[in-house]
């Protein structure tokens, strides 16, 4: 069972429902997809046993042998590749890594080269098989890197959990793709509603299940919940404000460690996500 933690907007404390899935489940595979910015490790603290670098291919053109006939610019869908007159303009951070240019150039001009966008690392955590990507500084392009982590995914693991980036752009979309669940953090706020509404039109089109974790469920209104009802969306947990649960989070200790009490709630979750896939 696949299960991916995202959210329409950060700070809903997506992370912290991921690792404490986790941890209150034990022997599990754990990805932390959020490239840009991942921090599952200062939680789960794993110890990093590989490190795999990453790249994605992006043109190098021989203008000797190119005759400038602009097919290369034409089919790509990103503007990665430009003629203008004599000479080929080459956007490196723009590039996808397709490899259409190469494969339509009729004089086999263009040669692909390896760019550098970041690593996997992988390590474990107790029974918690480990693996993230950690994006280079300044590197626009997230979803290579996150196909590169799920390239990891051991479907023969009784439980994998993905950790995505907020909001509903591309990296999210690359991160939730290929789940059997989804579970949507949010907080009871104008802010959160919104989010979580374009949240769930994203998993829609992907045709992915979803339900709903409320943090801070005591503060704020009950418009999410009325969401949920209408829209025939279960909420599957409700956490109330709990400085404590703050305190905890600032100093990088897990939620189920701090207030082992919410263990046992966890574990119903995973339990109810698996009569709800199954």
């Amino acid at each position: 069972m696949i299960i991916s933690i995202a959210s329409g907007k950060g700070g809903t404390g997506k992370t912290t429902i991921a690792t404490s899935l986790a941890l209150a489940i034990g022997k599990v595979q754990f990805l932390d997809c959020d490239v840009e910015e991942p921090n599952a490790h200062i939680f789960l603290k794993p110890q990093i046993q590989e490190r795999i670098a990453v790249g994605i291919l992006v043109p190098r053109v021989d203008e000797s042998r190119c005759t400038f006939c602009r097919k290369c610019a034409e089919v790509c869908e990103y503007n990665a590749i430009v003629v203008i007159k004599k000479k080929v303009l080459v956007f490196p951070d723009l590039c996808h890594g397709c490899g259409g240019c190469a494969y339509i150039c009729p004089e086999s001009a263009i040669a692909e080269i390896e760019k550098p966008i970041g690593v996997v690392e992988r390590g474990r955590a107790g029974e918690i098989d480990f693996i993230h990507g950690v994006l280079n500084i300044g590197e626009p392009m997230a979803p290579p890197l996150i196909r590169e982590v799920k390239k990891h995914i051991d479907y023969h693991d009784n439980c994998v959990i993905i950790d995505a980036s907020p909001g509903t752009s591309c990296p999210v979309v690359e991160a939730v793709k290929g789940s059997d669940f989804c579970i949507l953090v949010t907080e009871p706020t104008p802010f959160g509603l919104n989010d979580l509404g374009l949240a769930v039109a994203m998993l829609r089109k992907l045709a992915i299940p979803c339900g709903v974790v409320i943090n801070c469920a005591d503060i704020g209104d009950d418009e999410v919940m009325r969401y949920c009802d209408r829209e025939g969306i279960p909420v599957l947990m409700t956490i109330p404000w709990d400085r404590r649960i703050a305190a905890a989070y600032s100093t990088g200790i897990p939620l189920v460690e701090a207030l082992p009490h919410y263990k046992s709630g966890f574990v119903d979750l995973y339990e109810t996500l698996r009569k709800e896939v199954n």
